[in-house]
């Protein structure tokens, strides 16, 4: 039997028996100790594609370098690479893409957060069966900013993400190109994601505690590395970052307490920049920020961390750890200027319908998590949406676990929170996943477009999403 075939295979049955041992037993999130390193691993960064046109990508298990201690098996869109290829592309690109499927299993491909029909957005019914392959084709028609693409299919969505099915999109346009922010070399793609590591074998075996909390890893990695390092000169840096983690929440910030500027979220450009000294990056956010490493010297060095956050469960937030180290390699004299207007965004008109979604977790066989009382049906419709309307969907988050929900098809903008930590800066712009702590309440308000057919609204904690709680909306 391949290992990945075992993988799928042992995790299916550790979680099933899992299920009948622990069905009347109290579900307690056991939190997930960080391992330390001296970070001696040198990032990579993603090949990068420039408006793919008929590009050829497969999925597929491979080998490839996690840290200096050998190679580890684990499946990629690239032959010994940990990360897929970053697509750049103009807004208005005709997009293109043969994608085969040389796994054992079937897959698909989920473009997170474009605006695209629905027969091309990864939909779970819309597999790809192992050994054939699909055409993704459509126009990318939208702001510049960060987008990343996953596997889709239900109840394996998380194994398959985790175990390395992951890339970034990165969008420009002209509004972006006038504002003329650090580029080339100075802006740096990063894809967190935590995993477990085991004599450099990734492991994907989650007990039902962790289908309840979220599969979380002890090893940071960035573009597929652990505990990576890069050079820098002293100045300043754009850094696009994506939680591309199954469950864990980051509190971003850098040692000693170097402030950062945050320019964008999920969907392009704020309106405002607006200087932060931490920011909270739950499962599939992206954050746009410029770091200026002006003040370090020669030789000094800078971490990228998470901070401890409250209210994130038992599960995560209680602990301190560093993502990445910068090392000051190249001193130069910087008169770059952080612009104050990025961007003008139009603020959605009042809705004409509000619905709620209240997530919540039930005992049933076992606890699974739910939406309205819901666990995802392929062949239900949950809520049906007319083409140009205008409508506010309201998240209530009644359990004690934190909750990223996802929404596809559409960008939204957040006008509501309940609680103390209000609307934060990074959503202040056009987004596509809102973080719900416990016992939060959130309304977003969203138009929805042209593109007729079904799509998705779900936890972004993949385990959470394959256990159900996801339903499915109608365009029409």
């Amino acid at each position: 039997m391949e290992r990945r075939t075992f993988i799928k295979k042992s995790a299916i049955g550790i979680v099933a028996g899992s299920a009948l041992l622990e069905s009347c037993m109290k579900v307690e999130p056991v939190p997930v100790s960080m391992a330390s390193d001296n970070f001696s691993n040198l990032l990579g960064f993603p090949k990068v594609i420039q408006n793919p046109q008929d590009y050829v990508m497969t999925a597929k298990s491979t080998l490839a370098k996690v840290n200096n201690n050998g190679m580890t098996e684990m499946l990629s869109y690239m032959e010994n690479m940990s990360t897929g290829p970053l697509f750049k592309m103009q807004k208005g690109h005709d997009f293109s893409l043969l994608f085969k499927n040389n796994l054992d299993e079937h897959t698909n491909i989920h473009w997170h957060g474009l605006l695209i029909p629905a027969k091309m957005d990864g939909h779970p019914n819309d597999v790809v069966h192992a050994n054939e392959s699909f055409n993704y084709r459509f126009t990318v028609n939208q702001r510049a900013g960060a987008y990343w693409y996953h596997p889709h299919p239900h109840e394996a969505t998380a194994r398959q993400t985790y175990m390395g099915l992951a890339g970034m999109i990165i969008v420009n346009d002209a509004e972006e190109a006038a504002l003329k922010l650090p580029s080339g070399e100075l802006e740096l793609p990063l894809i967190i994601s935590d995993k477990r590591l085991t004599n450099n074998a990734l492991l994907y075996n989650p007990t039902t505690n962790e289908v309840m909390s979220g599969y979380m890893g002890e090893t940071i990695t960035v573009n597929g590395i652990a505990f990576p390092f890069t050079e820098i000169t002293n100045t300043t840096y754009r850094l696009r970052i994506l939680n591309a983690s199954n469950a864990r929440i980051y509190n971003l910030a850098f040692s000693n307490n170097l402030p950062f500027t945050v320019i964008g979220s999920d969907g392009g450009l704020l309106e405002n920049s607006v200087k932060v000294t931490s920011l909270l990056l739950c499962p599939a956010e992206r954050i746009d920020i410029l770091v200026d490493f002006g003040k370090l010297s020669l030789g000094d060095v800078a971490f990228l961390k998470s901070n401890t956050f409250p209210n994130g469960s038992k599960a995560q937030g209680q602990e301190e750890f560093s993502l990445m180290k910068f090392i000051v390699k190249k001193t130069v004299s910087e008169n770059y200027t952080i612009p104050a207007r990025l961007s003008t965004i139009e603020r959605l008109a009042i809705s004409s319908k509000t619905r709620n979604f209240k997530l919540q977790m039930k005992m049933g066989l076992r606890m699974t998590h739910r939406i309205n009382n819901k666990l995802y049906e392929s062949n239900r419709i949950d809520e049906t949406v007319k083409a140009g309307d205008t409508e506010t969907w309201i998240f209530n988050n009644s359990s004690d676990e934190p909750h990223p929900m996802h929404i596809h098809g559409v960008q939204f903008q957040i006008s509501e929170r309940s609680g103390n930590r209000g609307i934060l800066p990074h959503e202040k712009g056009w987004k596509d996943v809102v973080l719900l702590l416990p016992n939060e309440i959130v309304k977003v308000t969203m138009k929805f477009p042209d593109n007729k057919g079904k799509y998705m609204v779900h936890c972004h904690n993949l385990e959470h999403e394959d256990d159900g709680m996801m339903l499915q909306f109608e365009i029409v």
